[in-house]
């Protein structure tokens, strides 16, 4: 439509303009701001419902209590060891406890993170019972596996570069994972043993006696070993001797239990032979 202002026809009459709306100050009105509110809301709620929906929020104080006991635990390993020792020795130790800890979670079974304490290594606890004694010692075996494969790793390293260092570590990695498969409790072969065949326990606690008796040096440490392991297990073996085991040992069946022999006795026989040969090169290479 052509504008009439625009005419250049002299003495023609022009209508007076029409007045523009008045502006309204501050910027928007208030339908403008409930407007621009409802952008704002459009626009941000993906990035609220990801932030709400994050579980890791609700994992944080799990977290700052499992890592801040792996971070006392190496503090505590380096003050007589140093701290490469302290950082190599706690995390060979994590290895072993999330093989316990992914395969819980793998079964669908709540466990808690690995927690740390100095001196004596860590532990990962389910809350409740397996469902059965198959998948429990599944789960346990998991660890001294895991474990096995991070002493591998280091016995790896140790043959490509000749360092002492690492050949100690994969001794160390080697040895407490062997001794960890005892089957007595608490160790893990403990766990494994119950659902082969719990008077394995016996055999565990005669192979214990004999390596306090002619391989390990006396000390606090091994004190407090005996302690725990005849808390655990002595009751465990009286009970037994009277008949009395776990009543989901009656419904593991032939097949699980071979399967998890063989499994258990491979694993074991892999530690000890890595104990023996990284024993063999820390002698050979001397001591880190």
């Amino acid at each position: 439509m052509h504008d009439q202002r625009g005419s250049d026809v002299e003495g023609e009459y022009l209508p007076p303009p029409a007045e523009p709306p008045p502006r309204r100050r501050g910027g928007w009105g208030s339908g403008g701001a409930l407007v621009g509110l409802g952008l704002l809301f459009v626009k941000f709620k993906g990035l609220l419902t990801l932030a709400l929906g994050f579980k890791w929020l609700l994992l944080a104080p799990k977290l700052l209590l499992s890592f801040g006991s792996l971070f006392v635990s190496i503090w505590f390993y380096a003050l007589f060891f140093g701290w490469k020792f302290g950082v190599v020795f706690v995390l060979l130790i994590l290895v072993h406890e999330l093989g316990h800890y992914l395969t819980f979670r793998n079964f669908g079974i709540s466990a808690t993170l690995p927690f740390f304490i100095p001196g004596f290594g860590a532990f990962v606890s389910r809350r409740g019972p397996a469902p059965s004694l198959t998948i429990d010692a599944i789960a346990t075996l998991a660890g001294p596996i895991f474990g096995i494969g991070a002493a591998g790793v280091c016995y790896s390293y140790a043959l490509s570069t000749a360092e002492p260092f690492w050949y100690a570590a994969a001794y160390i990695g080697f040895f407490l994972n062997a001794l960890n498969l005892l089957p007595i409790p608490p160790f893990d072969g403990g766990g494994i043993a119950a659902a082969i065949d719990p008077r394995l326990w016996i055999l565990g606690a005669i192979g214990l006696f004999a390596w306090l008796l002619f391989f390990a040096p006396w000390s606090a440490f091994t004190l407090i070993l005996v302690l725990v392991v005849g808390v655990t297990a002595v009751p465990r073996i009286m009970a037994l001797r009277r008949g009395i085991v776990d009543p989901r040992f009656a419904q593991v069946d032939l097949r699980a239990r071979i399967s998890i022999a063989v499994a258990y006795f491979v694993t074991v026989a892999v530690a000890v032979a890595g104990t023996i040969a990284t024993h063999i090169d820390v002698a050979t290479h001397g001591h880190a």
